[in-house]
């Protein structure tokens, strides 16, 4: 069983992989990196149940929450072009401080 289960994620992680070096645009590999990522946090927890050790559970959850906020943080910074504020103080009444689409 664990055979099966490790073949067929290896088998999704290389066509995650041949999804991010070939994706067509910028958000298919944005996509493809947050899908490994996902994939990882699976195997992360399938190895935990299986060597009995809860403590990977912990391991999986923090991945997963960073994995989550590092492709925010992409998406924002390709959006924008700025991870922070972008505008001074005294903007800030104009328009909230956020840039016009």
């Amino acid at each position: 069983m664990f055979i099966a289960a490790t073949l067929a994620v290896s088998v999704t992680m290389a066509l995650i992989l041949i999804r991010a070096f070939l994706g067509p645009t910028l958000y298919d590999r944005v996509l493809a990196v947050n899908a490994f990522g996902t994939v990882t946090v699976l195997i992360i927890g399938l190895i935990g149940f299986l060597t009995e050790r809860p403590e990977f559970l912990d391991i999986a959850l923090l991945y997963a929450l960073i994995n989550f906020v590092g492709t925010i943080a992409i998406l924002k910074f390709f959006r924008y072009r700025a991870l922070g504020r972008t505008s001074s103080p005294a903007d800030a009444g104009t328009n909230g401080g956020q840039p016009n689409d």
